[in-house]
């Protein structure tokens, strides 16, 4: 058995330090080389680092949330160092290390541990009969420093199942549940540990408490320094798309299987990347420490999107040379690449203007708060049918609400409240969207 220790890579170029965001080991485990042993977030990405060795683990620098500087000792090991190993160790080839990792890299700080296929599940954990006779009791259970390990798509069946992941058996390594453990648990009939009777005089007593670092802390801080440096004025108006809406069935009705549904907000990226050149300070950067506004005649919509790690805002450039089908794809792809945790460093970066929207879930006004240096945000709300008064007659019309924020040190109200009107008259009348 040979010492190792494992130090924490250069993960990006300018990155000096990164945080601690998961432990996917913990001391006493027996890895294999290449298994993922600690995910650390950079202002630009967050790496799984996969184990250099196969041995056990003896010790681990550092807690979850803690800043862990390049160059320092994250992990010691007893194993068996390759030859591959030695030279990463010894910086002899930079290149295999940066290509190495740069596969690893996610979006997110629990996306690190693949989905695997069912089949797979099946033939790789057996059930013993004795197993299947015998319920997992908590007793039985030795949690390594009091935490489960277990994938994000294990603890959301759990979750979505009622089960406590500390009353299930890992067979995983260090204890980790898997799909195939939950499997287990729910054909014996477990139950939830320690769980009260349902009851509406019941008392919930329980505090989680849930340790904000990562991508969460990242979004806490964006948010924390946009709603204390920018003076935000926010602006609110309905705009009737039923005409909008008869087009986008037409659209979708005719289209052929290489396009894809079109939803409302193509539409409206069209119309905002149309009416820009009008509206100059509603689409720009204002550095504020410089003292400089940079407006940009390129539009590149930031589009916010949910997702399972956080919010992300990618982004889809160049809006003013598309059409509505290319923008519509680009769309899904940011989107999707987002939700996914695949998405590059270019498709997170270099908004001008940002679009956020809840779907179904849109309720009727929000106060967006800008993306820093941004300027402005459109926050757009649910479509729903309502009865409006037109020439003296009550007729139902299909309405959405559109809520804006601009930034009043360098968008006057009357300027905002323009940019929104021209949407509105382009939402109401889509085929001005499509004239040159």
């Amino acid at each position: 058995m040979v010492k190792h220790d494992f130090k924490l890579p250069d993960i990006g170029e300018g990155v000096v330090e990164g945080e601690i965001v998961d432990w996917h080991v913990s001391v006493g485990d027996s890895v294999s080389e290449d298994d993922p042993i600690v995910d650390v977030m950079t202002d630009k990405a967050t790496v799984t680092i996969p184990s250099p060795v196969s041995g056990v683990v003896t010790s681990l620098s550092g807690d979850i949330g803690d800043m862990v500087a390049v160059g320092s000792v994250l992990v010691q090991f007893d194993g068996e160092v390759s030859e591959v190993i030695n030279e990463i160790s010894d910086g002899i080839d930079e290149q295999v290390l940066e290509e190495s990792i740069e596969e690893k890299i996610t979006e997110a700080t629990e996306s690190v541990i693949p989905v695997i296929e069912e089949s797979k599940i099946s033939q790789s954990v057996e059930v013993s009969k004795e197993s299947i006779s015998k319920k997992p009791e908590v007793n039985d259970l030795k949690p390594l420093n009091g935490r489960i390990l277990a994938s994000p798509a294990v603890r959301r069946r759990a979750r979505e199942a009622g089960i406590q992941l500390d009353s299930v058996r890992g067979s995983g390594p260090a204890g980790r549940v898997r799909h195939a453990d939950l499997d287990t648990y729910i054909a014996v009939g477990g139950t939830i540990a320690g769980a009260v009777p349902t009851s509406y005089s019941a008392k919930r007593t329980d505090v989680t408490e849930v340790k904000v670092v990562g991508l969460r802390r990242k979004i806490a801080e964006q948010m924390v320094k946009s709603s204390n440096t920018i003076p935000h004025f926010s602006y609110f108006e309905e705009v009737d798309v039923t005409q909008l809406e008869k087009l986008r069935q037409l659209l979708n009705s005719t289209k052929d299987e290489s396009q894809v549904k079109l939803t409302y907000l193509p539409f409206i990226m069209l119309a905002l990347s149309k009416i820009m050149p009008d509206h100059p300070e509603c689409n720009a950067l204002f550095y504020d420490d410089e003292g400089v506004v940079n407006r940009h005649s390129a539009v590149h919509l930031g589009i916010a999107t949910q997702t399972e790690r956080g919010l992300y805002v990618p982004v889809v450039k160049h809006v003013e040379t598309m059409d509505i089908w290319n923008a519509a794809s680009e769309l899904l792809r940011v989107a999707n690449s987002a939700r996914e945790g695949s998405a590059s460093l270019d498709d997170l970066t270099g908004s001008t203007f940002t679009i956020t929207s809840l779907g179904r879930e849109g309720g009727l006004g929000a106060t967006p708060i800008i993306n820093y240096p941004e300027v402005a945000i459109l926050g757009v709300h649910k479509a729903r049918e309502m009865p409006v008064v037109e020439s003296g007659n009550i007729v139902v019309r299909r309405i959405m609400n559109l809520s804006s924020s601009f930034d009043h040190r360098v968008v006057d109200g009357a300027d905002g409240a323009r940019l929104i009107q021209h949407l509105k008259m382009m939402l109401e009348n889509p085929a001005l969207i499509f004239i040159r």
